[in-house]
């Protein structure tokens, strides 16, 4: 997770119609819409849920000036394997676009409350033998979490294996290294009182007030310990190309679920594109709507589920 993700309120989702494929759109709560893509609508098969990543993320991976379809892709590959998927738009895609967003009422644990909603509308839907879900980025925290009220097997793409405040001070020590220690009182402060006041000018687009309440309920959760807890069938990967999050974070993952199938994909950036250039090509892969998403990770999941 690289800093400018911290800021989590910044982009408006969009969307893209769906073609050739059999798909329902669904409304799940009043903030949460988003597309299943059933293989065979007459057939029991498994179902993945798919959690996107920081941010207004839409059901498609999309954020305004952010378009290249990463959950799409993922949804529409694992389609062709048999495989049907929910992928949906997170609660500020809908918060945003009606002028109702209160930065300050956003808690993390909002985001696990509509992963669980979404559980419980498909776990009794007799279309579906088995229900995984997929977490990808900030998702994978939410969907390990999720997990646990009975999934059958979890999936995590490039997910943090540290609590969030050590993923951001590692990313401050590489990148503003004179930043650290004030950051580090900062997070000391938030997480025993739920505020912090004295952060540097530095640091306002990670401590500004109105954000607070969202960071210090996303520290509350340990990926560490909420991995470990599953006991079910767990997939971690990660993409060697990825500039948000560094393959040590899955190595955490894995230290803390050691029977969890582990894969790193090589030339797989954070948006399961392939990058065999630099990192200028890697960052301009974010916005480039129709590079398709690399086939080793389709094969890996669907592999994983049909064992």
């Amino acid at each position: 997770m690289k800093l400018i993700v911290i800021p989590f309120l910044l982009f408006v989702g969009l969307s893209f119609a769906q073609n050739d494929f059999y798909s329902e759109d669904i409304n799940v709560t009043p903030l949460i819409e988003g597309t299943l893509l059933l293989p065979s609508p007459q057939k029991e098969q498994p179902l993945v849920i798919i959690i996107g990543d920081s941010g207004p993320t839409d059901r498609n991976g999309n954020q305004q000036m952010m378009v290249n379809n990463a959950l799409k892709f993922l949804a529409e590959g694992l389609y062709t394997e048999g495989i049907a998927s929910f992928r949906y738009d997170k609660r500020l895609v809908k918060l945003i676009k009606h002028r109702a967003l209160t930065e300050s009422e956003i808690h993390f644990n909002d985001f696990i409350e509509d992963a669980n909603a979404i559980y419980q509308r498909f776990k009794n839907d007799n279309r579906f033998s088995e229900i995984y879900i997929i977490g990808h980025g900030q998702g994978s925290l939410v969907g390990m979490v999720t997990a646990q009220i009975g999934a059958n097997g979890f999936i995590s793409i490039a997910g943090a294996g540290q609590e969030i405040d050590d993923v951001i001070i590692d990313q401050l020590s590489k990148q503003a290294p004179g930043l650290v220690d004030n950051a580090r009182t900062s997070f000391d402060d938030l997480r025993a009182t739920g505020a912090a006041h004295n952060y540097s000018p530095g640091l306002a687009s990670i401590f500004r007030k109105e954000i607070q309440p969202f960071l210090f309920t996303w520290m509350q959760y340990n990926p560490n310990k909420e991995i470990a807890k599953l006991q079910f069938p767990v997939l971690i990967i990660n993409g060697d190309k990825d500039l948000q999050v560094d393959i040590s974070e899955a190595e955490l993952l894995k230290n803390a679920k050691p029977d969890a199938q582990y894969e790193i994909i090589e030339n797989m950036n954070h948006i399961f594109k392939e990058i065999k250039g630099n990192d200028l090509e890697n960052s301009k892969s974010y916005n480039i709507h129709n590079i398709p998403i690399m086939p080793e990770l389709i094969s890996i999941i669907s592999d994983f589920i049909k064992k």
